[in-house]
């Protein structure tokens, strides 16, 4: 009986492994699939209200701003896919900007040793957040809104300590400020219109985070944590070290976009960076990410700054009054979320 039986699950296994999911219900499956169709309809809207939306120069302008909100947008969904948050997102980008700044004005150093110790210090403050959550127990909430506030402390007062003033000494002068900005803020110039290298950096994010949740050990760990963390640690996956290695992301992206903060103005102000982590986190819910975690993607998470770039930029394109800005950010939150929600139940409806 036991024989027969243990034939008949290995037959069920084979026919389940030799079924095709048809192409709708792949589709409908996909995390990104409500946030393309948000973002479809964003462009086209703005295509039929704002004249100057469509030209090439505006199209790089909606790119780049995208692509500033995508830099840490990708890491953040990475990290909500993981079932935390970060609300220490923004102000670390500051922090890092500040740290590679006064680092090398202070010491008189070429500006890439302040861009290494820039990128240590990040990282670090990632580490302890991942550290701190792991330990403690305590909510992801409460430990980043202490990060937060922490940071926001220790811009301004640093910078004031340091400087005297509440934001840098200019570094334009130094060594090494000309290829640093190559690398973190420069134009690329095709086809006459400029495209900021930062498109570069969110496009090469976008990719190595897809590859990582849908091609490595480590994505498998990312959805199993964020999905049930007690079942995942159960089969051997490393809760701790993975949620560690998630905030270290974030701090990663914050470091990218501090960098191109500091050598796009030369100058930073301690008190940039505020509110921020919320438009990141939006940007990753838009895409399709659960605030429950254990479902999102990187893809999704672009679309969702895209969709942030066009809103924001097609605005003023249509010559509208800016102050309408987070009623139709809020607007979109809400919309893109039911529409996620209803595809999810789509997709579950034709398994």
């Amino acid at each position: 009986m036991s024989a027969g039986t243990d034939a008949a699950a290995a037959g069920q296994s084979a026919d389940e492994r030799i079924l095709h999911a048809s192409p709708l219900r792949k589709l409908l499956g996909r995390p990104e699939l409500g946030s393309v169709v948000g973002a479809i309809a964003v462009f086209v809207f703005f295509a039929f209200f704002a004249d100057s939306f469509l030209r090439a120069t505006s199209l790089s302008t909606v790119l780049y701003a995208a692509s500033t909100i995508g830099i840490m947008a990708v890491p953040v969904a990475l990290l909500m896919i993981g079932g935390e948050f970060d609300l220490s997102a923004g102000v670390m980008v500051t922090s890092s900007a500040l740290v590679s700044s006064m680092f090398s004005y202070q010491m008189t150093a070429n500006v890439w040793v302040g861009v290494g110790v820039s990128l240590l210090v990040t990282l670090a403050i990632g580490a302890f957040n991942g550290f701190m959550l792991t330990r403690t127990k305590l909510p992801s909430f409460i430990i980043t809104l202490g990060t937060f506030l922490m940071l926001t402390g220790l811009n301004l007062g640093f910078t004031k300590l340091i400087g005297g003033t509440v934001s840098t000494k200019t570094i334009a002068d130094m060594e090494g400020f000309g290829s640093a900005r190559e690398v973190f803020a420069s134009t690329l110039t095709i086809g006459g219109v400029g495209f900021k290298v930062t498109i570069l950096w969110w496009l090469a994010l976008v990719a190595v985070a897809s590859w990582i949740l849908l091609r490595t050990r480590a994505g498998n760990w990312i959805f199993a944590v964020g999905g049930n963390r007690d079942a995942a640690r159960a089969v051997g996956v490393p809760v701790n070290r993975t949620k560690i290695g998630l905030y270290m992301g974030v701090a990663l992206g914050a470091w990218i976009s501090g960098q191109h903060l500091l050598f796009s103005y030369d100058v930073v102000q301690s008190g940039e960076g505020v509110g921020n982590e919320l438009i990141y986190i939006i940007a990753a819910v838009i895409g399709g990410c659960l605030i429950t975690g254990g479902y999102g993607s990187a893809v999704g998470s672009a679309v969702g700054a895209l969709i942030f770039g066009m809103t924001s930029k097609g605005i003023v394109f249509a010559e509208w009054n800016p102050d309408w800005f987070k009623f139709f950010l809020g607007a979109m939150l809400l919309l893109a979320t039911l529409l996620n929600a209803w595809v999810r139940k789509r997709a579950e409806a034709t398994k």
